[in-house]
Parts: C-alpha cells; structure tokens; sequence
C-alpha cells in the first residue's frame, strides 16, 4: 500500500499549503515520481487536473472564512495566493457560483469541496483483466507534438494532434510500418525532463525513419497489459484510473515511470469503438 500512502502524503503536502505557494514539484516528489507523471495520475486518481484541485481547495477554505469571520474579501484573497481582486473574483465564482462578497450574507449557498483522501476502495467485482509480459526495449517510428507539464494543456493539445494526423499521407504510412509488438497504432507520452515531453503517433517497427518522421526507444522492462473492446477513449481513461486505484495497491508491483503505451487498431479512419490495449511499464516493490 505504499502507493496509496505517498499520495496521501502528497495531498497532506497540499493541505498544509493552501496558504502559500504550493510547488508541483515537491508535491511529486513526495509521491515519489516526476512532476509530469504525477499530474497524469492526479488526473486520472482524482478526476479533476492538479490545478483544478487545489484551486477548489483553496476557494471553499476561502468561503468558509467570508462567512464565519469579519475579514475583508481583499485580505482573504492575498491569503490565498490572489494578488488581483479580479482574478479571485473569477476563481470564486466558477466554484461557488456566487460574487465573494455576497458569500457574507447569510443564507448564502457556497460548495465545499473536501480533501481528497486515497484509501482501498471495495467495488464489488468487476474484473480487470490482464496479462504480464516481460520485453527488450521497444523501438517506435512516427510523427509527434510536443508536450508541456501542464496536463489540461495537453489534454486538449493531443486530440486535435490525432486529427490533424488522420488526415494526412504519414498516418498510412505509421500503419505500414507495424511490425514488431506491440502491434496496432501507438499512442505514447514520453517524458525524458520538463523541455523534452512529446507524445508520438507512432508503430512498434525494425524498418527505417521515413523523412520527417522519429524515433524513440522504450527501455526493456515488465509490462501489464490491459485489453478492452468497445469504447476506446472511454475505455484507455478507464483502465489508467482502475490501474491507479484498483490493481496497483494490491499487485505487489510498482509503476516503473516509463512511457505508458495505447494501442489502436490499424485504421484510415477516425474510429470511436474497437479493440484497444494499454501497456504499463512495471517492476517489483520494493520490500
């Protein structure tokens, strides 16, 4: 359960410093990964982004304190990190629906947002199922965008990548290219540090870079893989918050922090259902 512990220790972290200037940073290193990893699986954990979050936090500490004490709105807002009247009006309001200074009246409707606190949770019975397989390092060829450590950013970044992809020559020619495992189109996050983060489109291949295209090599190591039919957005997000929350507290294995891979059927279409795996890189927890 160490997982579960060094997020709670990240939340504390977070908890302890709504007051302040809270580094991403140090709220990963704590959890013990890379800040980009971190905020993927904050994402995926807590289904709001890192920021999203503790701007929640901070706006229902800051509603409680408007309607229990005689501060004024400007005071409250430099305690929580908003040096521009405006700019705490309009983080108010997108959580509480209401103007910080109507929060003094009293009947007012405000929306607290609790901590997060990670713990087992006992679904019931829907089962993952998966395989383990061990693997050399995995060469990919295939176009990519780069990426940023801001998570929301590149939510949207990379979705419109893989329609702008769709549309073009190159993407036949990724399909061309699949043959070695994984077989299938690949979508890949890669992250070596904070300048150097871009996600690939790519295939799994010993054949040469075509011009204009790039390599990238995935160390060896353990791999679990996940596959679904039906539903491939639905379904990719899905099995990363279950890999998160579920399997990995109770696996005895841990995350190896190496690029997770999507695999998609080898199409010339947008395809919105269909057989998908995810593959993540794993390794034995330490005892």
């Amino acid at each position: 359960m160490k997982w579960l512990e060094n997020l709670s220790n990240a939340i504390a972290y977070i908890e302890e410093n709504l007051q302040e200037e809270i580094s991403y940073d140090e709220v990963a290193r704590i959890a013990c990964c890379s800040t980009f990893y971190f905020q993927r699986i904050f994402s995926y954990v807590a289904g709001v982004s890192l920021s999203e979050y503790i701007r929640r936090r901070r706006m229902t500490q800051a509603g409680f304190e408007l309607q229990r004490t005689e501060q004024k709105v400007i005071d409250v807002a430099l305690k929580y990190g908003y040096s521009s009247p405006t700019s705490f009006n309009r983080a108010f309001q997108s959580v509480h629906g209401i103007a910080p200074f109507e929060a003094k009246n009293i009947g007012s409707k405000l929306n607290a947002y609790p901590a997060i606190k990670f713990s087992v949770k006992v679904t019931g019975g829907n089962a993952m199922t998966y395989h383990i397989e061990k693997k050399e390092a995995i060469r990919i060829v295939g176009i990519r965008t780069q990426l940023s450590e801001d998570v929301e950013e590149n939510l949207k970044s990379i979705p419109l990548f893989w329609d702008k992809a769709l549309s073009t020559e190159e993407f036949q020619t990724i399909c061309e290219l699949s043959n070695q495992e994984p077989k299938g189109i690949l979508g890949i996050s890669a992250y070596k540090n904070p300048k150097d983060i871009f996600y690939y489109i790519a295939s799994a291949t010993n054949k040469e870079i075509p011009a204009g295209m790039f390599e990238y090599e995935i160390p060896a190591s353990t791999w679990v893989v996940f596959e679904n039919d039906g539903y491939l957005k639905e379904n990719v997000q899905n099995v990363f918050r279950r890999f998160y929350t579920e399997w990995l507290p109770f696996s005895g294995y841990e995350y190896a922090g190496l690029p997770d891979i999507e695999v998609y059927p080898i199409h010339d279409e947008k395809l919105t259902i269909g057989h998908s795996e995810v593959w993540i890189a794993i390794k034995e927890e330490e005892k």
